[in-house]
């Protein structure tokens, strides 16, 4: 059975905030965040230290 990455990261962040209960507000920066730093200059610095 194949699963997409993205629906594995989504059903593991849902536990995640369901057991851990974090401020909705740190979800978002959160969130925001990690999209902001993905199209920025860093991205490559940050996949090369991912992997």
């Amino acid at each position: 059975m194949s699963v997409p990455l993205w629906f594995f990261i989504a059903c593991v962040g849902l536990v995640g905030v369901k057991l851990v209960r974090p401020p909705l507000w740190l979800v978002v920066v959160l969130l925001i965040g990690g999209y902001l730093l993905a199209g920025s200059v860093l991205a490559p610095v940050i996949d090369t230290a991912t992997k």
